[in-house]
């Protein structure tokens, strides 16, 4: 007797909920989609405990025929295909004939739907199984209503993360959707609070703004760029006004949101060499093309399509962003960058209680990087107010620990010496592990200051030859000890701000930053809610470098965004590397003989003297008898003239 058999349909169908419904938002992306396939113009998404309770969608789009109702959520059935040649002329975005069937399999579904605005029929589904089926009065369109989702699959709700990252989840995907059809109006709404609200009146930087903010949308550029089979178009972010991830990069294909890594870097190509490294733009760029020039049947969520001619519309895509970028003068943008401080709107334009989504401007940017340009002038650096702060700032920069299990004994010195070698000639590595000879120090080396280079490079001399110091990356190392141990402290020593800082986000980074506020305040940062989207700052701990409180607070605020797993440890040891970054001396930056000695007395006393927080080397060394060799006062063996 055979061993092979055909799978029940409930179970079959809860098999293809496991590819196609992952999450809350999967339901969300589904039925909204369906919607706008409907035609419809106006769409309402309600959910209640981030989608786990409950998700309805409300649209006024055609509506299910009567006799369709039932049909609709067999397996595999669709109204949007027929023959295989539809399967490569899909201009829809649904049309496998999955989503209802699987949905239905793992929640209690109640569907009404009109196609006339008089009668309309009810059904009920639990478990894809019909419950009950009647007739029912509403407005011409439809509402899918799903309830306890995975109830009948408790095994996937163990890999349901939080609310907050799925509710997170269900914004960036009517984000996206919204900036896919800026014809339709969207609406959001989760515990009775509104989180997306978009016009509908088919003006994607209005979207756009609805989503990012006033602030930035009005700052981005437009750009075009088409051949006879494809057209390009959207907005895109200045270069001074980036972010640490590619997450807010959305690329939309005849209206289907996609993620494609060949044309996100086409976008990023686009700016050349006017972006920071390791940062990235806000952008939209919309791409209409023939539907028979695109595979879209290659995922089960149709989020990874396959494209003809791949490199050919990445080329349009940079070579628009280029052009675009070329007739702009962005001096301004430049001197922002250096330290300028930001113009944002004046928030008090808005009544908190009327502030939404589309009308709340965010801010341009919401974390500078660390190092703006190798050529900023350091600000001048001054002593943390907390009275308890165990250094003194004999000099701009330079805490002396007083704390003596600071000061390494001389058998740690040469424990460190040896696994750590001052000869670095690598950028990438700090040290050069290897033996170290009976010729070359033992411990740090008593240096002895000659001069600078440049106002970048430190001379110095000891027994056993020079050296060349990089004078930021020597201060980095040296403040970055000192804020290592004041974040550490988490002390209640806080600045009362005169005018207190508002920031204002997006809906969907907002839900993380209040998610993640215990994060924050374990280094002693306090937000209070101001707003829908908004947050307020009244205090700051008291080692803010006075002037950047504004930049450090949204610096913070960025990690703990672009990690939602940070731990409060990872998250402390950032912010030390940053705060050392920002107070250390500047390249080009002249230094007095004085404040030289002293930087280099605090080198010797520090931990690590080795290399900065970020790994680069702090010194190096030309030993003596490297310099005897560059002057060939070390002759070849085979040359028998004595060196003079």
């Amino acid at each position: 007797m055979g061993i092979i058999h055909e799978l029940p349909v409930e179970l079959s169908n809860q098999i293809a909920a496991g590819e196609v419904i992952e999450r809350p938002a999967s339901v969300v992306k589904e039925l909204v989609e369906n919607s706008i396939d409907a035609k419809a113009t106006q769409v309402l998404i309600t959910v209640a405990q981030a989608g786990l309770k409950s998700i309805e969608v409300n649209d006024n789009g055609k509506g299910i025929a009567s006799d369709d109702v039932e049909v609709a959520f067999l397996p595999h059935t669709t109204s949007k295909i027929s023959t295989d040649r539809d399967l490569f002329n899909v201009k829809t975005l649904g049309f496998r004939g999955e989503a209802l069937a699987s949905i239905a399999s793992v929640s209690k579904l109640t569907v009404v739907s009109s196609v006339d605005g008089k009668s309309a029929q009810r059904a009920k589904f639990s478990g894809n199984e019909l419950i009950k089926k009647e007739t029912f009065a509403r407005s011409k369109g439809t509402t899918m209503t799903v309830e306890d989702l995975f109830f009948n699959t408790p095994a996937r709700l163990k890999y349901v993360k939080s609310l907050h990252t799925e509710l997170n989840k269900i914004v960036d995907i009517v984000d996206r959707l919204a900036m896919g059809h800026p014809e339709i109006s969207f609406r959001l709404i989760h515990e009775g609070k509104d989180l997306v609200w978009t016009s509908g009146n088919n003006n994607l930087q209005q979207t756009i703004a609805g989503i990012y903010g006033r602030t930035i949308a009005s700052h981005m550029l437009d750009f075009e760029n088409s051949d006879p089979d494809y057209q390009i178009k959207g907005y895109f972010s200045k270069p001074d006004t980036t972010r640490s991830n590619r997450s807010y990069i959305s690329i939309i294909l005849n209206g289907r949101y996609i993620r494609n890594f060949q044309l996100t870097n086409a976008i990023i190509r686009g700016y050349g060499s006017k972006l920071m490294v390791a940062r990235f733009p806000i952008a939209v760029v919309d791409i209409t093309m023939d539907p028979a020039l695109v595979d879209i049947n290659v995922h089960p969520t149709k989020q990874e399509v396959r494209l003809t001619n791949e490199g050919h519309i990445g080329d349009l895509i940079s070579n628009g962003i280029r052009e675009r970028l070329s007739d702009q003068n962005l001096i301004p943008d430049a001197v922002k960058n250096l330290g300028k401080k930001e113009i944002t709107p004046k928030v008090d334009t808005y009544k908190p209680e009327q502030i939404s989504l589309n009308d709340v401007s965010t801010i341009d940017k919401i974390n500078e990087p660390l190092m703006t340009a190798t050529a900023e002038p350091a600000p001048e650096y001054q002593r943390p107010m907390s009275p308890e702060a165990p250094v003194e700032t004999p000099m701009d920069g330079m805490p002396i620990f007083k704390d003596p299990k600071h000061l390494r004994s001389w058998d740690q010195r040469l424990k460190q010496e040896t696994e750590q070698k001052l000869r670095v000639v690598d950028s990438q590595q700090a040290t050069q592990q290897e033996p170290v000879s009976q010729e070359e120090t033992i411990g740090f080396p008593d240096l002895r200051y000659i001069g600078q280079i440049h106002g970048t490079y430190l001379v110095a001399e000891s027994e056993d030859g020079f050296y060349l110091i990089d004078q930021h990356a020597a201060q980095e190392r040296v403040n970055y000890e000192y804020y290592r141990k004041e974040i550490g402290k988490v002390s209640n020593d806080q600045q009362k701000l005169l005018v207190p800082i508002v920031l204002d986000y997006p809906n969907a980074e907002s839900i993380l930053i209040k998610e993640k506020k215990p994060v924050l305040e374990s280094i002693g940062l306090y937000l209070d809610d101001f707003g829908q989207n908004s947050f307020v700052v009244n205090t700051h701990p008291t080692w803010f470098v006075p002037g950047q409180e504004e930049s450090t607070i949204k610096e913070m605020i960025d990690y703990v965004l672009n990690d939602s797993k940070i731990s409060v440890a990872s998250f402390r040891e950032k912010n030390a590397i940053m705060m050392s970054c920002k107070r250390a001396i500047k390249a080009n930056h002249h230094i007095t003989d004085n404040e030289a000695r002293k930087l280099l007395e605090n080198l010797t006393k520090a931990e690590n003297p080795y290399n900065c927080p970020h790994g680069r080397p702090v010194l190096v060394q030309f030993s003596n008898k490297d310099l005897e060799k560059m002057f060939k006062r070390i002759q070849d063996p085979h040359d028998t003239r004595e060196s003079e």
